[in-house]
């Protein structure tokens, strides 16, 4: 008999993106598909940092129901939508997080199931490969302990624990041997890593950057008020990424009380200017339209964040999100003045990174690029990767280009959506 084929469709964060390799990973009893038309199961990875992410989930299942799949619920959204999904026949299963690893097991009953998730866990398994990825997303924590009025994730995710040093680098040595060179390091709260045994992020990035076969390290997002002077000083070491995502949220000091975040403008600008004279490009995310944001106080956040050295952004009107503080709160902003208020934002940044990558260009610095998807075409090959300034780059060639290898551009030239290179 042969073996029944699933398709993992993943919503949200890089964490995501690791659970559903752990996953893959677990499988023994099933083949895992990259085609959902070819599936006979669909594990569905949700989100639920938005309500338009809960939509976009529900959105997708109900795409789903006249195929004929059976469909398996896990992820951020087992808490907020698990429940309805699996009253309204939707889904055959719901599982949280700390059931992952039993994925094989889950897949094979019969009658429908709701397994509630353990707050405090964390997985054992080492991966042993991360399916049709160039890049390798390792998770190095899970949970958070900060208090942001407006935000879900700690009831979902838990507090903040931490794998340890030993199991983080048995997991990026072993994918090294299947031919990985670059790593994103993700978690829920990243830059508490080691808090729970007396370590910090700074020594975890240290032992990283000592693996002989690791070519490159993307950090992931990290919170300002976590970032010290020890951390600044690993950043000269030439396997990190010269791009760094610091999460501010928001640039007026009135709405950072308001949202009960920890860093302060003053000290985000201090930080960004220092991060910027190193030559880094910098991304950060951003809730527009939050309860509170008068006008007078979003044309203040405006003045601020223009004095920010942003080049990439991540943001996103408010959400309210249930049992949150924020979704108590009565001042709401309208729908339309929050776009509005997001695409002056968005416009900013875009001119922004092309300023710095023209920047680059004019300064004939040389982008490494890792190669991560190839096109032939009339006896050229098409290549797309990032650089090490996490912007992407279009190349062509009369020669191969092959996928996963690394390119060292001395030319390109920038426009506003991409990089362009002849080689």
């Amino acid at each position: 008999m042969s073996k029944q084929k699933v398709y993992f469709k993943t919503f949200g964060c890089r964490t995501n993106v690791f659970d559903t390799q752990v996953m893959i990973n677990a499988l023994r009893d099933f083949i895992q598909t990259p085609y959902e038309e070819d599936s006979d199961i669909v594990v569905v990875n949700s989100c639920t940092v938005t309500n338009s992410a809960d939509s976009g989930v529900r959105n997708y299942i109900n795409r789903l129901q006249n195929e004929g799949k059976r469909i398996y619920f896990t992820g951020c959204g087992v808490q907020t939508q698990g429940q309805a999904l699996l009253d309204k026949g939707l889904v055959n299963g719901v599982f949280g997080h700390s059931h992952k690893e039993n994925i094989n097991t889950l897949l094979k009953q019969d009658s429908k199931f709701y397994l509630h998730d353990d707050l405090e866990s964390l997985e054992n398994e080492i991966l042993s490969d991360f399916v049709g990825k160039s890049r390798a997303f390792i998770k190095i924590q899970e949970g958070c302990d900060f208090a942001c009025s407006y935000c879900i994730i700690p009831s979902v995710r838990g507090k903040a624990r931490s794998f340890s040093k030993e199991k983080i680098l048995e997991q990026v040595e072993s994918l090294t041997q299947k031919g990985f060179s670059e790593f994103i390091i993700t978690g829920t709260n990243m830059g508490s890593w080691g808090k729970d045994f007396g370590s910090n992020i700074t020594a975890l990035v240290e032992s990283l950057c000592a693996i002989p076969a690791l070519k490159r390290l993307r950090i992931g997002s990290l919170e300002p008020s976590q970032i010290d002077e020890k951390f600044l000083e690993i950043l000269d070491n030439p396997k990190i990424e010269r791009h760094l995502h610091i999460a501010l949220q928001h640039t007026s000091p009135k709405m950072l009380k308001i949202m009960n975040r920890l860093n302060t403008f003053e000290k985000d600008l201090e930080l960004f200017c220092i991060l910027h004279d190193k030559g880094f490009a910098l991304g950060s995310d951003f809730i527009v339209g939050h309860p509170g944001e008068s006008e007078k106080i979003w044309q203040e956040a405006f003045e601020n964040f223009s004095q920010l050295p942003l080049t990439h952004l991540h943001s996103f009107i408010y959400s309210p999100r249930d049992n949150t503080p924020s979704a108590l709160l009565k001042d709401r902003i309208n729908g339309n003045v929050a776009k509005e208020r997001k695409k002056q934002i968005e416009t900013s940044v875009q001119e922004n990174n092309l300023a710095f990558r023209e920047a680059l260009c004019s300064k004939k610095i040389p982008l490494n690029v890792l190669v991560e998807n190839v096109i032939s075409q009339d006896s050229m090959s098409i290549a797309q990767g990032f650089d090490e300034y996490y912007n992407k780059v279009q190349m062509i060639s009369k020669k191969l280009i092959l996928k996963d290898s690394w390119i060292k551009l001395e030319k390109f030239n920038p426009k506003m959506d991409k990089n362009y290179a002849e080689i």
